[in-house]
């Protein structure tokens, strides 16, 4: 084993005594402002060879290896002599860390602290001090790419605390140990109650603590999912927290694969690593992928969400944080089209599992109308576009009978109806295009379920008002839906947008949709849709909403494999001009 002294650091840094924190007031200015806490925390820790330092290590593992990148991003801006003149104790905070097993075990701690120290060395040194100063640094290179070929003396703390005596281990058996520990604990399951056959809980948080630096390291990976499907038989949680939060993270970033059951584990066990996988989805839709949903999709199915969502308390976890979601923002469509991306993957994940879906439902929609389940359920493409209008308009009667009882006093109230409804955005979307369809005056049944799907909070007299403006816009519409040459002052004074200074409409949103899609299927609607639309973003958050109304129009048609080449060609060329003016 490498023996390091701190002799050679002094040697090119003349006059500087060398004491913890002697300099710490020098070194603070030009690195990271937490200098002096980590500077602290490393002498407290030393090798980590107590139970303390071990978990105190841990906890502070992603924090210290941010810190190890900021610090590395202000190094490499400088030359060795211009690091050494001005920060005078770098070399003992790097030599601490080099001699932390857990923190070179750690995800990607070990590959920046070598960028850290390859800044110190002085590719033509001047003198013997700038000599010694690179034998040093590559010494210290040295333990660190020896550190983990698992030499004995290396790795005898990690396998004195996994419960193995250092002079066990050989490089060749660290599979072997693994698949040991992954029997004994799988053995701990099927012992159930006969304690003396059990691994015991100490034993087990012990496992898990030390696995915390460890998570990202293939050879790991089945003791990591044996811990997180190993139960046992206590009442209180035996996984140390860290392991939970170490695991998640790194399976969210993926750099590690678990299985679905280890997955379910992780998320039944640790609530917190739940929330922030479904953060993450929410953060991932509202920024980089707010308007590609074929994309968001993809990203869904990769997180494993639906597939852990057929284990009914993860599906009703998720569908709390989708309610509080869309209370919190108002509806916002962005939301809207997540929970129906969701319940898609979720539905075709759940088909796979349950052959009797629609018993299994009731499980994950308690307290919605089973009868509504079943009609919500039924895939708009698994029956001919023409018979569309009957179960619409059995899926408005349900729910404005529920509506009105839910009115008058019952619990829930009707955003919990709604709630349901917009799951299943095969059926909520298409509303406005059957309207637009009709050759008949337009049916009442289906103009409330347009109003209350816009307006889930309205009472019957805003509903009332907002279903007679939508009739009136959709009358003055379909006039114009069959000519083959239109103006844009033609299809604004149908959408009620033009006049003097007309009345604000009940519901803004709802008429830009449904002359959005008037623009789509009108075949004189083509030729001025641009300048329609140009008229009508005359904000930022309309021409978001736009975006995302044509890009979830574009994701429904594929879904339902509708054929209409004209009206996706135009909206695919639409989407992609308004991209580039955001």
């Amino acid at each position: 084993m490498l023996t390091v002294s701190f002799s050679a650091w002094q040697a090119p840094v003349k006059g500087h005594h060398l004491s913890p924190f002697s300099e710490m007031a020098q070194d603070a200015v030009g690195l990271p402002s937490d200098y002096h806490f980590w500077m602290s925390k490393l002498f407290a820790w030393g090798q980590a060879s107590t139970l303390e330092t071990q978990q105190d290590t841990c906890r502070h593992l992603p924090q210290f290896q941010e810190f190890l990148r900021q610090m590395y991003e202000a190094l490499k801006e400088m030359d060795s002599s211009t690091i050494i003149e001005r920060f005078p104790t770098i070399g003992q905070l790097l030599a601490k860390t080099c001699w932390n097993p857990f923190i070179l075990a750690y995800d990607e701690s070990q590959k920046i602290l070598i960028w850290c120290l390859r800044c110190l060395i002085n590719k033509e040194p001047q003198n013997s001090g700038e000599s010694k100063l690179n034998s040093w640094t590559r010494g210290l290179l040295s333990h660190i790419l020896s550190t983990f070929r698992f030499d004995r003396k290396e790795v005898g703390l990690f396998t004195q605390c996994l419960g193995y005596a250092p002079a066990d281990y050989y490089p060749s058996l660290l599979k072997n140990m693994v698949l040991s520990l992954v029997s004994e604990l799988r053995e701990n399951d099927l012992n159930g109650f006969n304690t003396q056959r059990r691994m015991a809980p100490e034993r087990i948080k012990s496992l898990s603590r030390v696995c915390v630096p460890l998570v990202t390291l293939p050879d790991f990976k089945p003791l990591v999912e044996a811990l997180l499907t190993c139960h046992g038989y206590e009442l209180q949680e035996m996984l140390w927290p860290e392991f939970f939060e170490a695991v998640n993270e790194a399976f969210l970033l993926k750099k590690i694969s678990l299985s679905k059951s280890a997955v379910i584990c992780l998320w039944l066990r640790h609530l917190p690593s739940l929330e922030k996988a479904m953060l993450r989805l929410l953060e991932k839709r509202i920024s980089s992928e707010r308007n590609f949903l074929r994309r968001l999709e993809c990203f869904m199915k990769d997180s494993l969400l639906p597939e852990a969502a057929c284990h009914p308390a993860i599906f009703r976890i998720i569908d709390e944080m989708f309610r509080y979601a869309l209370l919190e923002t108002g509806g916002a469509p962005e939301v809207l089209a997540t929970i129906q991306v969701f319940t898609w993957c979720f539905i075709a994940a759940l088909e796979k599992e349950n052959t009797q879906l629609k018993f299994a439902l009731k499980t994950y929609f308690p307290y919605a109308s089973p009868s509504l389940i079943m009609v919500l359920l039924q895939h708009p493409k698994d029956l001919p576009q023409g018979l569309w209008l009957q179960p619409l308009t059995r899926i408005s009667e349900m729910l404005r009978e529920l509506v009105e009882e839910q009115s008058h006093g019952s619990s829930g109230g009707p955003f919990e109806s709604w709630f349901v409804f917009v799951h299943f955005g095969g059926w909520a979307d298409i509303v406005a295009e059957q309207l637009l369809m009709s050759e008949t005056e337009p049916p009442e049944a289906l103009l409330w379920l347009l109003a209350f799907s816009y307006s889930p909070h309205d009472g019957s007299q805003q509903r009332a008002q907002t279903m007679a403006e939508g009739k009136a816009v959709l009358s003055r519409l379909l006039k114009l839906f069959r000519s083959p040459t239109l103006s844009v002052r033609d299809v604004h004074a149908a959408a009620g947008e033009q006049g003097g200074d007309p009345r604000p409409a009940a519901c803004p949103r709802l008429i830009r949709h449904l002359t959005l899609s008037f623009l789509l299927w009108a075949p004189g609607g083509h030729g001025i849709a641009r300048e329609v639309i140009t008229l009508m973003a005359q904000t930022d958050e309309i021409t978001h909403e736009i975006i995302c109304f044509l890009d979830q129009t574009l994701y429904r048609w594929d879904h339902l494999c509708m054929e209409a080449p004209k009206s996706r060609k135009l909206a695919r060329e639409l989407l992609t001009e308004l991209h580039m003016h955001i």
